[in-house]
């Protein structure tokens, strides 16, 4: 059955931001892809997280395998306010060095919890590859993208959200 990504909406960064939303989005797809490449201020300095629906309470999971061509590892969080997608592969802080592929499926229905998983790489640093969990049923009208700590998303970044419908 064939798909089409379809562009919900994309921002690119003028100046610094600690975070970037998605508001009123529609539930006439059926998944929803966000695609990033953000660069940080200051390298090292601090992680993606992605929340739903204005949730900032600790009702996430992800759990990651990652590599950076020398180290590979796991890691799983629990419990915490938002999705990482990415654990090596951070963002760097040249502009075009970082892209995270983040697939949410099944964001509309209001019987399950969300899930998602995600595939990040940075040239600096390493990839990464994480399955993200939204313990909520709601269905998905707002997502919001932040860096963690005092980081910032250097000006040039840019967020594409799409929407797939099945044909």
């Amino acid at each position: 059955m064939p798909t089409t990504y379809e562009p919900i909406a994309t921002t690119t960064l003028g100046s610094a931001a600690a975070s970037v939303s998605f508001t009123s989005i529609s539930g006439t797809y059926t998944d929803l892809v966000l695609i990033c490449s953000p660069a940080q201020t200051t390298a090292g300095q601090g992680d993606i997280y992605i929340q739903f629906n204005s949730d900032t309470g600790n009702n996430y999971s992800s759990t990651a395998l990652y590599g950076s061509g020398s180290a590979a590892g796991s890691t799983r969080q629990s419990n915490v306010n938002g999705i990482r997608p990415e654990y090596y592969g951070y963002p760097d802080t040249t502009i075009g060095q970082t892209t995270t592929i983040v697939h949410i499926f099944n964001y509309s229905n209001s019987t399950t919890y969300k899930t998602a998983l995600a595939r990040a790489n940075a040239a600096s640093t390493g990839t990464d590859a994480v399955a993200g969990l939204w313990r909520n049923t709601a269905a998905i009208t707002s997502m919001t993208v932040l860096m963690n700590a005092s980081a910032t998303f250097k000006s040039g970044s840019t967020f594409t959200l799409y929407g797939i419908k099945a044909a």
